[in-house]
């Protein structure tokens, strides 16, 4: 059976199909990996140790060299995904009132558009694209929680900025990094097992989503993952060209954190006003982190392909000149 070549056919399928398998295997069977041991531990909880091995892997493969141009990558897209998110947010509240269109406040759209999965990118980063991509990692944990969105919307907490989120990403990088660059032989063994970790934290991913809410979230939930990775991705990308990007880190960014359905409920709790409107936003962020989780890696494969074809025009062009 030609299994692996069957995933790889898929957009992003080494991440895709493990997670759609996890959210599946959780949604219907939620007990099945609470046996505790080694299987809750690898398939249910092991997202974060996983990931944290694979940024130490993929950080072995970035020169020193490259580590500005990543930061200069990753600002440029996480200050991007926030000024959209609250542009299109106040829009909406200004236009349709606080309760938003269709159930679609600022609060939701924010809050959705604004926060990045911080996993799925890495996944994303370590496929499709190359050191600059994997390095700007850390600066994409920036928007991974409700602080980007509570200051945004002027809530308690402003002064919480999660210094260390970054901190802790940056560590298992730093750590690969400084192999990678003391030692080609530790740079190189590091770098193959980096894909291999993806389909196993994508599954963990995976088991901690619950596919009910798309029902929930309806159409206002599924449009919202469909804003935050097509419009959202549209102005990522455009940003992550203009810096000298390939636009594979911008795709790749294009989407929304799990942990973006706990927003609402922090906004609530800083402004108790919003308590009728977080109800209504949760869902609908729980929606478009199901969403965003399919239609992303479709987007960065996209671009990726893009990029092969583009490259192989102009490589022609040279050769007839």
């Amino acid at each position: 059976m030609k299994i692996k070549a069957t995933i790889e056919k898929i957009p992003g399928g080494m991440m895709v199909v493990p997670l759609v398998l996890g959210a599946l295997l959780n949604t219907f069977a939620p007990q099945a990996l609470n046996v505790g041991g080694f299987t809750t531990a690898l398939f249910k909880n092991g997202a974060a140790p996983l990931i944290g091995a694979f940024l130490l892997c993929m950080g072995a493969g970035i020169h020193i060299k490259a580590a500005p141009k990543a930061l200069l990558v990753g600002g440029s897209i996480t200050l991007t995904k926030f000024i959209v998110a609250v542009a299109l947010g106040f829009g909406v509240e200004r236009l349709f009132g606080a309760e938003g269109l269709w159930g679609l406040s600022s609060v939701a759209i924010i809050a959705a558009m604004s926060n990045t999965n911080g996993g799925l990118y890495a996944a994303l980063a370590g496929e499709f694209g190359g050191e600059e991509e994997v390095g700007a990692t850390p600066l994409m944990s920036l928007s991974d929680g409700p602080v980007l969105t509570m200051i945004a919307l002027g809530a308690a907490g402003m002064a919480n900025i999660p210094l260390m989120s970054i901190v802790v990403v940056l560590i298992p990088m730093l750590i690969g990094m400084l192999l990678g660059n003391l030692d080609v032989q530790m740079r190189e063994f590091l770098t193959r097992g980096g894909p291999l970790l993806i389909p196993f934290f994508a599954f963990a991913l995976g088991a901690s989503i619950d596919l009910s809410m798309l029902i929930k979230g309806g159409i206002a939930g599924i449009l919202l993952g469909g804003l935050t990775t097509l419009v959202g991705g549209f102005f990522n990308i455009k940003v992550d060209r203009l810096v000298g990007g390939s636009g594979i880190a911008g795709a790749a960014a294009s989407s929304t954190a799990g942990n973006a359905v706990a927003t609402p409920m922090a906004i609530a709790q800083a402004d108790p006003a919003l308590a009728e409107v977080v109800a209504v936003a949760t869902p609908l962020v729980a929606t478009s982190v199901i969403v965003t989780a399919l239609l992303t890696p479709m987007l960065t494969s996209w671009v990726a392909k893009r990029n092969r074809q583009l490259k192989a025009q102009s490589a022609g062009g040279e050769d007839k000149i």
